[in-house]
C-alpha cells in the first residue's frame, strides 16, 4: 500500500476474509504510506481485524527503496514470512472472494512444478467512462489471449504483479524481489521460468480491482508498465540467450514473441505506421502502402478483439483511435527503457477512487479533469501530432488520390480530444 486512503478498508477486510485454517494463514499488510494520517488509518484498521483474533500484521519501512519490490523483499524476511510455503499477493485495490485460496491451492498441492497460479481481473468501474470501458477491451484480450495460450503452450507469462499465489521456494531459488526495474513482477516470472518452474493461469477464478480512470493516472501506469518491459529486456535478453536450464523453444519465446515483439517493436511500429507513416504516405503520391498492413492486419486484431468482447463491438472504432494515440505514450516509454534514460524507474502510483466508485457512475463517457490549472490538462505531445495529422488529411482531401483523409482527421480529432483532456472522469477525491 502507498496511501490507499480510499481503499484500504476494501482490500484488508477481503484478505481478512480468506477462507483458511486460521493457525495456517497471515495476513500481511505492506504499507509504504508517507502520510501520516493514512498509515495511522491502516494500522487502527490492522489492529481492529486483530482484535477478532486475525493474524495480521503490519509492516512498514524506513524508506520507500524498490518501491513494491523492496518492500515485498523486507516483508519476506521477516521471521514469520519465512515459514510460509506460499505466498498470496494483492494489490491495494484489489478484493478477493473469500474462496480464493480453496480454489487456488489445489493447483499448487498436487503439482510441485508449478511456482505460480495467477487469477484474473474483474474490473468494479469499468462501466465509469469510455476510456475505463477501452482499458476493460483490452485487458480482457490481454488475459484470455496472451495469458491462456501462454499458460496453455508454454506453462510461461508475465505475472501480473497481483491476484496471484506464488510458491516461496520458487521465489528464492529464482533471487527474490528485485528493483532494478519497475516490473518486479515480469522479472521474477522470468527468473523464475529459467529455473524450469512452471506457471498456470485460471481464467476462472477472477478478483475484483479497479481501473484508472483518469488519463494522467492512465499515462502512468501505462509508462511503468511499456518502460519497464522493455527495459528488462536490455538486462535480461543475455541471461536468456546463455541460460542452460530451458530448451531453445522456449528461449526463442521469451526473446522473440514475449519480448521483442511484443515489448518493444509493437509500441514502436503501431506509432510509426499508423500515425506517422499512413499520414505521410497521403502527401507523397509515389508512396503506396501494401493492402496487406493497411487493411489485413489491422482488420484481424480488431475482429480478434472483438470476438472477446462482444458486447463492446460499438466501440471498436473508439478502441482503435485511443490505443494509436497511446501508441505514442507507449513508444516514447519503451525507448526509454531500452535506451535506459532518466525516467526509465519512474514510479508513480496508480491513483484509486474505491467506495467513490459506486456513487460516481453516473459519469458521462467524456468528461473533461478538472485541475486547478488549465496547463495540467493539456498534453502537448499529442496536440502537435494533431496538428500534424491534421494538414496531412487536408492534403489528402484537397490534392491527394489515397482518400486516407477519412481515417486521419479521425485520428486527428482523437488526438486532440486527448491532448486537451477531455477523456477519463475527474482527478479522484478532487
Amino acid at each position: 500500500m502507498y496511501n490507499e486512503k480510499e481503499v484500504y478498508k476494501l482490500s484488508i477486510g477481503a484478505a481478512c476474509a480468506l477462507t483458511w485454517p486460521p493457525d495456517r494463514i497471515i495476513i500481511q499488510v505492506l504499507d509504504d504510506s508517507t502520510d501520516p494520517f493514512v498509515k495511522e488509518l491502516v494500522e487502527l484498521e490492522c489492529k481492529e481485524w486483530a482484535s477478532k483474533k486475525i493474524n495480521i500484521k503490519y509492516e512498514v519501512r524506513n524508506n520507500r527503496k524498490g518501491y513494491k519490490a523492496g518492500a515485498l523483499r523486507k516483508g519476506m524476511e521477516h521471521t514469520y514470512a519465512q515459514l510460509c510455503d506460499f505466498v498470496a499477493i494483492f494489490d491495494a485495490d484489489f478484493e478477493p472472494e473469500s474462496d480464493f485460496l480453496l480454489k487456488t491451492m489445489p493447483y499448487l498441492l498436487h503439482n510441485p512444478k508449478i511456482a505460480l497460479v495467477q487469477t484474473r481481473w474483474e474490473f468494479v468501474n469499468y462501466n465509469v467512462c469510455l476510456m475505463t470501458r477501452i482499458q476493460k477491451m483490452s485487458l480482457d484480450y490481454h488475459f484470455k489471449v496472451e495469458q491462456e495460450s501462454g499458460s496453455f503452450m508454454h506453462a510461461f507469462f508475465g505475472f501480473n504483479g497481483t491476484a496471484g499465489v506464488w510458491r516461496v521456494s520458487a521465489i528464492n531459488q529464482s533471487g527474490g524481489w528485485k528493483d532494478r526495474t519497475t516490473v518486479e513482477d515480469m522479472d521474477l516470472a522470468v527468473r523464475a521460468s529459467l529455473k524450469g518452474w512452471e506457471f498456470l493461469y485460471v481464467g476462472d477464478i477472477r478478483v475484483k480491482s479497479e481501473l484508472p480512470s483518469t488519463f494522467q493516472a492512465y499515462r502512468h501506469q501505462q509508462h511503468r508498465w511499456t518502460c519497464g518491459a522493455a527495459n528488462l529486456f536490455r538486462k535480461m535478453a543475455w541471461e536468456i540467450i546463455t541460460n542452460k536450464e530451458v530448451s531453445m523453444w522456449k528461449k526463442h519465446h521469451l526473446l522473440y514473441s514475449f519480448f521483442f515483439v511484443r515489448r518493444a517493436i509493437a509500441p514502436i511500429l503501431t506509432f510509426l505506421f499508423y500515425c506517422i507513416v499512413i499520414p505521410l504516405s497521403a502527401m507523397v503520391p509515389e508512396v503506396t502502402i501494401p493492402v496487406w498492413g493497411l487493411v489485413y492486419i489491422p482488420t484481424a486484431i480488431t475482429i480478434m478483439n472483438a470476438i472477446r468482447n462482444p458486447g463492446s463491438v460499438h466501440l471498436m472504432p473508439f478502441w482503435i483511435l485511443f490505443e494509436n494515440v497511446m501508441a505514442m505514450h507507449r513508444m516514447r516509454a519503451a525507448l526509454s527503457g531500452l535506451l535506459e534514460t532518466a525516467r526509465a524507474n519512474d514510479w508513480v502510483v496508480t491513483e484509486k477512487v474505491g467506495d467513490q466508485v459506486k456513487d460516481e457512475l453516473d459519469v458521462p463517457l467524456l468528461e473533461p479533469l478538472k485541475p486547478t490549472e488549465c496547463a495540467e490538462r493539456i498534453y502537448i505531445p499529442e496536440l502537435l501530432l494533431a496538428l500534424y495529422l491534421l494538414i496531412c488529411a487536408s492534403y489528402d482531401f484537397v490534392l491527394g488520390n489515397h482518400k486516407y483523409y477519412i481515417y486521419i482527421y479521425l485520428q486527428a480529432v482523437a488526438f486532440t480530444v486527448m491532448g486537451f483532456g477531455f477523456v477519463g472522469t475527474r482527478t479522484p477525491c478532487s
